[in-house]
């Protein structure tokens, strides 16, 4: 089993940064797949970047050249540093890891943006 603790969320202002973390209980070397999804209230829950193990990302629409994706293998956490931040980035932001074929969730940490 592997648990994986989002830590980072906060409440900011719009415009401003923050840094999640997502922290491994296993190492995340091997880990194929790495992602982050958030949720709005009363929305569904959308994927917002993805780092695939050959180092391709991918990133939703409305967070293209504000939010980046990274891994530290050594500490065994993803990253997901997030800039210009906007009111409608509010929402709990989970992490998730692919990982010897089994996918594995963090409990999701909230970011709140005010205006």
């Amino acid at each position: 089993q592997v648990q994986l603790v989002e830590s980072g969320g906060d409440l900011v202002q719009a415009g401003g940064s923050l840094r999640l973390s997502c922290a491994s209980s296993r190492s995340i070397f091997s880990a194929y797949l790495m992602a982050w999804y958030r949720q709005a209230p009363g929305k569904q829950r959308e994927l917002v970047a993805s780092l695939q193990i050959n180092g391709i990302t991918n990133y939703a629409d409305s967070v293209k050249g504000r939010f980046a994706i990274s891994r530290d293998n050594a500490k065994s956490t993803v990253y997901l540093h997030m800039t210009n931040l906007k009111p409608e980035d509010t929402a709990v932001y989970s992490c998730t890891i692919l990982l010897g074929g089994v996918t594995y969730w963090g409990q999701g940490t909230q970011v709140t943006v005010s205006s």
